[in-house]
């Protein structure tokens, strides 16, 4: 277990702040080598360890690294044994060393103790290390015995240890007799060692030789298991206490119920042998059953283990998030491990009453035994003769203390105070804080979040000052405090925190721990913050509590919970912040004097007392505050003028008022003699000078002189004779009038105010005007609520009904007088006032009509409408009948309110109002009874959800008024929602319960009406099935199909769109959403902004809708469809949202010059560039018009539209231009793209007059003959470019054509695929493994390639000639050698190019295991090669395969993408084959051609059309013992073979094709009935002949019908005919071609092959190009598109598997593709087309292009001829999108060509950017593509067979001796070397050659 030290400079960031927000107390420091694992604290020194994956640290209780080591990733596999040599552990790799235990050891006498550290890594190997500084080992073994595998080499298994020091008898001498030993649990691993016991013991010290640390020796004892995988034991702790050692785990149950549970086991410590093992269930109550975390604490004085649980998943030992603490005690534990051991040693395993109460365990031959009673005191630790080990089978029970959802991980506990305190870890990273009880119940008090959503690990510690925890979590190491009193900074806050650690220190005023507060163990000193009775020092009441701001007294406080004193100490009293107080205390009360009056604050305005804290103190500690209440007299009276005696001596506070001086005072005494006590001194009236009632009416009428007077009492204070003043206010303004006084008895006296005419504009009746006195300058008090109520007839009353109604205390008349009659005072009115009143007058009736039936209200408004509500009772008529009044709606004089009653008849007439005997008053409008008639409504259904808009059409619908209207759909309301005319009314219905047919109603008052012969039908709601597409674009306007049921029902459908307006700059954009406001249909309000759309119904099942236009202002929420009140969200229906895009971008035909016209050549096509063209728009979407025609749209892509304009200049729509412009039209996005102009056929302009006079006839001719080359030159240019498009655009027609059925097929596919790709990825992925990967790469086509055979030697020479080889073998890792070899060899004649890519092949093999060196030979040879090329072309290197070293760089490829393909390509590329292959199943299939009616390549296509049917049959599968049936479709012009190929895909699916039975080694048996049992061949007797031709059996020949039962069944040896098709090594199948004959027959299946057999071989391929040549029908072209469209997903994948460049390309590209541009920089190519070139040939023709031509060198799978023709065109189509030259098809281009002609553009783009990204990415990979090879060397070389690659490469050496010899002689290197001498001696040995040596 190797491990250096390194710097800390280098190797860590430590990140030693604050941490959680949350938690500022927190502190933490990030560490390497996540998940961290274990925790150790070193007592005394207080340093603390970590181990984690790599990585070991020392850190300081600080968090400051010490130390750090690093103790992997090392080459190691848990499969082979230590020390690692890579050539014999072929499975090794770097591998990460995951720390398992973290142990201290102390050190003998005066010797530093060491470290333990064991990790995952060797076996689980350990180590010591310093304590002091763990980069100084102590002890490491680099080459382990098995017994020194200590820990589970596996991550996930788990290991616990504990250290125990104990006295030998004799150790050799050493040690004093003392032995550490080290005793460890570990779960079993299923790699490695299996036979390490659950528990062994290990030695530490003293270890003499030929002992070794860490061993398990015999002596030393082991848990011994019958079966090491059943007792899985998930160890969780170790520890020792007292006498033993126990250990925690959680296993399967094995002996009762097999469910997990946690059991605690025992030893005693000094048990060498484990007799003495016994274990026991822990119940934790709840289902709680798997330990996580536990720890040895303290509870109640008593040692106890604390444990959490969790919940088990179902019967698995996988932890849920429930989970609890459980607490159990030692003695408890104790006493139930020795109740089994007593009960299995003398009571055979059964207690008194019969119960099994303990067994034997672990799988062991051992059994309870009845011994002796005394045996457990004779034998406490067991012995020879007790039996072991042994389990108890009652558990010990526990309650939880608490529980949690959060997974609980870890548990440590405290004492404080006596009281036990847990700490929890939780899987979020929070550490819950408990009390535990003494009964085991728990209080959770807090929680911190150390490390969010990181597991705490199970090492939780305390410092040992336990004031902190340390917390280990994935990365980090957290130090927490265990309480935060200090953070409390008062009584409450302290109190309240309810933490068992913290209490109030009352007289050091600070919350702290009992410990620290000096005075704790005195009463009433410290007040635990737990208890939840107690409660801070607290002031319970001030004598006095108010207290007048102009004395000073003596306090006292009464102070609950006072802690006592010293005589010698005392406390003080401070009052606000004046200086303190003495204070005398006694017994609980404390006596202070009150701050002296000048010292007091200022009172605060507005306010007559304020209030001031009176703390006690305690030096400067303030122990408790009360609050005291000082109150100013003077500002009493002050803050009330109207009325200062009363407000004065009725204060709360105790205030005295003094009559004569105006003063408020807290005395009882005044300056003048007289004074009024507080009414709470004295009894009875109050004694205050006042003015308590009018004397005189409080009516005042205004515009009269009136005398007002008062009464007043208790004005006999006053002797002197001042003068009293009557004061009026009216608004504001004081009116003084002289008072006369009257004395009228006792103590009273009246006040008569000087006559006054009081005047005032008032809007009503009358005015509260107040009223007091005054006596000279002072305010004689007034009883609250006296007021003058001055009034004036005329305001308001405005007719003489109304004034006669103005209450007759008033006296107000009604005066004809002039100039106008008016309501006066009687005393004003100079004529007689009227008696009676003039006739009622009526101004206003509403409504103006009624039903016949009565029952609407009416309203009439006028004047003198009498008096009162009775002048009118039975006085009202409505066109001559009686109308009945309602009382509440009268108002005197000027409304009345009355029912209208039936007329039984339609009348018209006015309304007449009657009061007493004057005669009625009529109304000048005329009311009219009528009939309103319902005709019909419109529509007459709707969703029973309602939101329907009824349009009700009739007759006099407006009768009444509108309130009076309502209308019915039988019980269910509809609401009138429009102004109501006479002829309609609209409403929306109401939702319903139900579909069915209601009347319609409506309510005009009382009276009913109802739609004659009419129903409104309520119908089920609409429903929506789908709504395509599911995108548009911000300008909206696209139009979205709607399918569902119902549509019809809807009357007005709409798209909604839910807008938000976006966080950022919304201010900004305020302005532009009002300005979107006005032109859509938006809701705004805080919350929510909805734009919408008008749909149109179609159908029942159809309805279009245009995407309402948004803003790219806002962001889009959702889109609904409302329907009336059903609303239907887009997700609801696609499972998906709606996607609002940017709008599409459309370029001006000429970008350049957009002002000059484009021009435009007549038979072409307007080609318009753009951007995000399809993103949401399809081509049908888009119209295009140039001028007043329409320029038709052909084809649209992302980057361009195409559109094919009349063949003549259309006419410009705009008056401005004569010229037509193109508008381009995507729903509402409408876009001028510039003007157009048709060019005349004459391009070229004639030549000049004065050019053909000056050069003659002669030059005319030449001149005219050049010209017209060019011109046609460049018409057959533009021909050929006009030709290009219109093929893209037919191409696209037509696949357009096919997209519906593209569509479905492309379901149906990804229907299956689905079902699939649960299978792909895991073991359904049928990847073959690496040696027949390479072995099919390398030898392709070979039967039996080198890789399987042996070396076929006789064995008297098999030894020598290895020996050669092995010399060979070291020839060749000479490079001069190898490069000599491999140039003399090419340069022979008779090496074929067969020869040159079998050398290669067999010394890739032969020097697999050293990749790096391969790797550098290669790069040597084809430096050579680009030599040789850029003297000659460039471009042609690498393009075939004409050297050794061109396919030692496929070789190459293939070994170092082989774990691409296998993580990355492979899963797509398997996708694609699988495709491919269920849509060439689903049709046809010639059985002899290997014809397709489903495929890609024409040539392949089965062009007749072949009456087909598809067919289910119903196997029957044998799985084990029972038949299952397995339904497997095929068609029913299926041969026999094809047939049982299908079933065996259905039935062997998931397997890879090598493991599946032959289809020729099973015969089909079709069953019917009970015994009807008849075998089906490809051909047999029933076959049919028609002269030379014989017909291959199908299911239509044997008439097997649809659902008919078969089976297959193992070939009998005698049943003949064998199959048509042959199965090669390679799992190709070849169709029978034409050639193959039987008996003179010729076969055929689906078609007669046209071919004459007589026709030579040469004729016949020409004939067939011939044909091909031939136009391809439409109806052709339409099958290979259909089939294009439906695997374009499958193909797409594969390339951008390939090309993509989001994750990082292999190495091995970038490697080589770097070493390519090093080469063209290096001679100076700097075309980059070369480049491409070399790249291209170097890896997607040499590499890719193979293995999509041929998936079965990946995989194990079956490529028939139908499958490869379909690889052939995808193979092709890749390679055209490799090449640099633009791909440009025809109308004469292989149809193969073509199919893909729109996708390859794209397709090169993916190459391109691919080959930029390695190119532009950081080069410098040469040391990880070295490691790379490495790893690649030590993982596949022992797949390679090197001695048989060696000795067929000597058979070349054999067959070229001669010239190989002469070439190494000729090298002065290779003579230095002896390189041909050592060869010779190769030659001896191989062939016994006698050489010249």
């Amino acid at each position: 277990m190797l491990a250096s030290s390194i710097p800390l400079s280098l190797l860590l960031l430590i990140l030693t702040h604050s941490a959680h927000p949350a938690d500022p107390s927190v502190r933490w420091v990030e560490l390497k080598g996540a998940p961290l694992a274990h925790l150790l604290l070193n007592p005394g020194v207080g340093d603390l360890y970590v181990g984690g994956v790599d990585h070991l640290y020392q850190l300081t209780s600080d968090l400051k690294v010490i130390s750090h080591v690093r103790t992997g990733p090392h080459l190691d596999s848990p499969d082979c044994l230590p020390p690692i040599i890579p050539q014999d552990c072929h499975s090794a790799l770097l591998t990460h060393n995951h720390n398992k235990l973290l142990l201290r050891e102390v050190g003998q006498g005066a010797e530093p103790g060491s470290l333990i550290a064991c990790g995952s890594l060797y076996q689980g190997i350990c180590e010591k290390r310093s304590l002091s500084n763990i980069s100084q080992l102590i002890y490491q073994t680099s080459n382990p015995v098995d017994t020194q595998y200590v820990a589970a080499n596996d991550p996930r298994v788990s290991t616990v240890a504990v250290v125990i020091t104990t006295k030998t008898k004799q150790e050799g001498g050493g040690g004093g007799g003392v032995l550490h030993l080290m005793l460890v649990g570990r779960g079993y691993t299923s790699k490695g060692p299996g036979d390490i016991p659950p528990i062994t013991t290990r030695r530490l010290f003293p270890v003499l030789p030929p002992r070794r640390a860490f061993s398990q020796e015999e002596e030393l004892g082991k848990l011994v298991v019958g079966s090491y995988s059943e007792y899985n034991n998930h160890f969780v702790k170790a520890f020792a206490s007292g006498n033993h050692v126990y250990f925690l785990f959680s296993r399967r149950d094995m002996w009762h119920k097999k469910e997990y549970r946690t059991y605690a086991s025992r030893l005693c410590i000094s048990d060498r042998s484990f007799y003495s093992y016994v274990e026991a269930p822990l119940l934790c109550r709840g289902g709680y059953n798997l330990a996580q975390g536990a720890w040895l604490g303290n509870h109640s004085g008593e040692p106890t283990l604390f444990v959490v649980m969790a919940a088990g998943q179902a019967s698995t030992p996988v932890a849920t998030g429930r989970s609890a603490l459980c607490i159990y005690g030692m003695a408890d534990l104790d006493a139930m491990l020795r109740r089994a051991q007593e009960v299995c040693y003398t009571e055979g395993g059964r207690g008194s009453s019969g119960q099994e109460e303990a067994y034997i365990e672990y799988a062991v031959s051992s059994k309870c035994l009845k011994l002796p009673k005394d045996s457990l005191s004779e034998y406490p630790c067991g012995g020879e003769h007790t039996p072991n080990p042994i389990a108890s089978a009652v558990p010990l029970p526990a309650t939880p203390t608490i529980n949690s959802t959060t997974q609980l991980t870890a548990v440590t506990t405290a004492t404080e105070a006596g009281h036990t305190i847990a700490f929890l870890g939780d899987k979020e990273g929070r550490l819950h804080k408990v009390l535990v009880r003494p009964d085991g119940s728990g209080d959770l008090y807090g929680s911190v979040f150390v490390d969010e959503n990181s597991a705490v690990s199970a090492d939780l510690l305390l410092d040992e000052s336990q004031q902190h925890i340390y917390v280990l979590t994935n990365d980090r190491l957290s130090k927490v405090p265990v309480s935060s009193c200090e953070r409390q900074i008062d009584c409450q806050s302290c109190l309240a925190a309810r933490d068992p650690y913290c209490g109030w220190c009352v007289l050091e005023g600070r919350c702290s721990r009992k410990h620290q507060c000096q005075r704790h163990l005195q009463p009433n000193h410290w007040l635990w913050s737990f208890e939840p009775t107690n409660q801070c020092v607290t002031v319970q009441s001030l004598q006095p509590a108010n207290q007048s701001k102009e004395e000073q007294v003596q306090v006292t406080l009464s102070v609950i919970q006072l802690p006592a004193l010293t005589e010698a100490e005392s406390l003080t009293c401070v009052f606000g912040l004046l200086p303190s107080q003495p204070a005398i205390i006694t017994g609980t009360s404390i006596s202070c004097q009150s701050p002296a009056p000048e010292l007091l604050p200022p009172m605060p305005p507005g306010s007559d007392h304020m209030i001031l804290p009176v703390s006690l103190k305690f030096g400067h500690v303030t122990i408790t505050t009360g609050n005291m209440t000082f109150y100013d007299c003077a500002a009493v009276s002050r803050l009330n003028q109207s009325s200062q005696c009363l407000a004065c001596v009725s204060s709360v506070w105790r205030c005295n008022w003094c009559p004569l001086d105006q003063l408020c005072t807290h005395n009882h005494s005044c300056p003048n003699q007289h004074i009024i006590l507080n009414q709470r001194d004295t009894s009875g009236p109050t004694s205050c000078p006042l003015v308590f009632a009018l004397q005189s009416s409080a009516l005042v009428p205004m515009g009269l002189s009136t005398t007002v007077v008062l009464q007043g009492q208790n004005l006999d204070v006053y002797t002197d004779e001042a003068q009293y003043v009557c004061i009026v206010e009216i608004e504001g303004v004081q009116f003084n009038l002289t008072a006369a006084v009257k004395r009228t008895g006792d103590n009273t006296h009246t006040f008569t105010c000087s006559p006054y005419l009081f005047q005032c504009a008032v809007s009503q009746l009358q005015y509260s005007a107040p009223v007091y006195l005054r006596r000279g300058e002072q305010r004689i008090d007034t009883s609250p609520g006296l007021r003058l109520q001055l009034y004036d007839c005329s305001a308001g009353q405005s007719d003489c009904s109304q004034c006669r109604a103005v209450p007759e205390e008033y006296g107000c008349v009604w005066c004809p007088g002039s100039p106008a009659p008016s309501c006066v005072y009687n005393q004003s009115c100079s004529s007689i006032p009227a008696d009676t009143c003039p006739p009622p007058q009526i101004t206003q009736v509403l409504p103006l009509s009624g039903p016949l039936e009565g029952g609407v209200l009416v309203t009439i408004t006028g004047s003198n409408l009498g008096m009162r509500y009775e002048d009118v009772v039975g006085g009202v008529t409505v066109a001559g009948v009686q109308c009945l009044l309602h009382s509440e709606g009268y108002q005197i004089s000027t409304r009345v309110v009355c029912e209208l009653q039936p007329s039984g008849k339609q009348r018209e007439g006015p309304v007449l109002v009657t009061v007493g005997t004057t005669p009625p008053g009529r109304s000048t409008q005329t009311f009219t009874y009528q009939d309103p008639h319902l005709l019909d409504l419109v529509p007459d259904k709707g969703p029973i959800s309602g939101g329907t808009k009824l349009t009700i059409r009739g007759r006099h619908l407006l009768t009444g008024q509108m309130s009076d209207l309502s209308a019915f759909l039988g019980a269910q309301p509809c609401y009138i929602v429009e102004e109501v005319n006479d002829t309609q009314l609209v409403c929306q219905t109401g939702s319903s319960n139900r579909t069915v047919g209601v009347p319609v109603r409506v309510l005009f008052g009382k009276a009913e009406r109802t739609v004659p012969n009419v129903t409104f039908r309520y119908l089920d709601d609409p429903v929506i099935t789908d709504a395509t597409p599911a995108e548009s674009f911000f300008a909206g306007g696209r139009i979205i199909m709607v399918t569902g049921r119902n549509l019809d029902v809807v009357q007005q459908p709409i798209i909604s769109v839910w807008v938000e307006a976006l966080e950022v700059q919304r201010v900004k954009r305020k302005r532009r959403l009002a300005l979107l406001t006005a032109k859509q249909q938006l809701v705004f309000n805080s919350t929510m902004t909805t734009v919408s759309a008008r749909c149109t119904v179609q159908s029942s099942s159809e309805m279009s809708c245009p995407t309402p236009a948004v803003t790219s202002e806002v962001k889009v929420k959702g889109v609904w469809f409302q329907l009336d009140n059903v609303r239907v969200h887009y997700e609801s229906i696609k499972g998906k949202s709606f996607m609002y895009y940017p709008d599409p971008q459309l370029f001006h035909l000429n970008r350049e010059a957009p002002e000059v016209p484009y021009r435009f050549k007549p038979g072409g096509v307007i080609a318009v560039e753009g951007q995000d063209l399809t993103r949401a728009m399809s081509r049908e979407e888009v119209t295009a018009r140039l001028g007043n025609q329409e320029c038709e749209v052909k084809t649209l892509d992302s980057t361009h539209l195409y559109c094919e304009p009349p063949e003549v200049q259309p006419v410009s729509v705009d008056d401005s231009n004569e010229l037509p412009s193109l508008k381009v039209l995507m729903g509402n996005l409408q876009v001028d793209l510039g003007l157009v102009q048709y060019d005349s056929d004459s391009l070229l302009s004639p030549v000049p007059l004065a050019a053909q006079i000056s050069l003659g006839a002669g030059a005319a001719v030449i001149i005219l003959s050049v010209l017209v080359v060019i011109l046609m030159y460049r018409r057959k240019s533009k021909q050929a470019l006009r030709d290009y498009k219109k093929v893209l655009l037919q191409l696209e027609t037509l696949e357009i054509n096919v997209g519906d059925q593209c569509r479905k097929e492309f379901t149906d596919l990804m229907t299956e695929m689905m079902d699939l790709s649960s299978d792909v990825g895991g073991p359904g992925l049928p990847l073959l493994d690496y040696k027949t990967y390479a072995e099919r790469v390398f030898f392709p086509g070979q039967q039996t390639a080198p890789l399987s055979r042996q070396l076929d030697l006789p064995e008297s020479r098999r030894q020598t000639v290895e020996q050669g080889l092995q010399q060979l073998n070291n020839l060749l890792n000479n490079r001069l050698f190898l490069t000599r070899f491999i140039h003399t060899l090419e340069a022979q004649q008779g090496f074929s190019q067969r020869d040159r890519g079998y050398v290669a092949s067999l010394l890739t093999m032969a020097l697999h295991d050293k990749l790096e060196y391969f790797t550098e030979v290669m790069k040597c040879l084809l430096q050579d090669l680009v030599q040789q090329y850029v003297v000659k072309n460039p471009k042609l290197m690498l393009r075939r395969t004409e050297t050794v070293v061109e396919k030692m760089l496929t070789n190459w490829m293939s070994i170092c993408l082989y774990s691409f393909l296998k993580e990355v390509a492979g899963e797509p590329l398997y996708m694609l084959y699988r495709a491919i292959k269920y849509q060439v199943d689903k049709g046809p299939v010639d059985a002899v051609t290997g014809k397709a009616k489903r495929t890609l390549n024409d040539s392949h296509l089965l062009r007749e059309d072949i009456d087909y049917c598809a067919m289910t049959l119903t196997v029957l599968v044998k799985n084990g013992v029972e038949v299952q049936p397995c339904p497997v479709k095929v068609l029913d012009t299926d041969t026999i073979t094809q047939v049982k190929d299908k079933i065996l895909d259905q039935v062997y699916r998931g397997a890879p094709f090598s493991q599946r039975p032959a289809a020729d080694s099973l015969d089909l048996e079709w069953r019917s009935g009970q015994a009807g049992h008849l075998t089906l061949s490809d051909d047999d007797v029933t076959a049919v002949v028609q002269g030379r031709w014989k017909r291959l059996n199908t299911l239509q020949h044997y008439k097997v019908p649809d659902g008919a039962t078969v089976a297959l069944i193992p070939r009998s040896q005698g049943s003949g005919g064998v199959g048509v098709h042959q199965v090669f090594q390679t799992g190709e199948k070849t169709p029978m071609l034409e050639g193959e004959e039987e008996e003179g027959l010729r076969l055929w299946h689906l078609v007669k092959s046209s071919e004459d057999p007589d026709i030579p071989k040469h004729r016949k391929s020409s004939m067939r190009e011939r044909e091909r040549a031939k136009a391809i029908p439409e109806i052709y072209l339409t099958r290979l598109l259909s089939m294009k469209g439906t695997l374009q997903k499958f193909v797409d994948d594969v390339f951008v598997a390939i090309l993509s460049t989001k994750r990082p390309p292999p190495i091995a590209v970038r490697f080589f593709f770097d070493f390519l541009d090093d080469m063209a920089e290096k001679h100076g190519i700097d075309d980059p087309e070369t480049v491409h070139i070399w790249k291209t040939n170097s890896l997607p023709l040499r590499f890719w292009v193979n293995i999509l031509k041929n998936p079965q060198f990946v995989l194990d799978v079956q490529v028939t001829d139908s499958i490869d023709a379909v690889l052939s065109v995808i193979a092709q189509t890749f390679i055209d999108s490799c090449t640099t030259s633009e791909h440009k098809v025809g109308r004469d281009s292989p149809v193969n060509k073509l199919l893909y002609a729109r996708e390859i553009p794209r397709y090169k783009q993916l190459v391109e950017r691919y080959y930029s990204d390695i190119h532009s990415a950081a080069s410098g990979c040469y040391q990880e593509m070295n490691s790379t090879l490495t790893e690649l060397s030590g993982s596949f070389a022992p797949e390679m067979n090197s001695v048989v690659a060696l000795h067929e490469l000597y058979k070349y050496i054999n067959k070229y001796y001669d010239q190989i010899i002469m070439s190494l002689e000729e090298d002065s290197s290779g003579q230095k070397m002896q390189l041909a001498y050592r060869l010779q001696q190769v030659a001896a040995l191989v062939e016994n050659k006698v050489t010249d040596l």
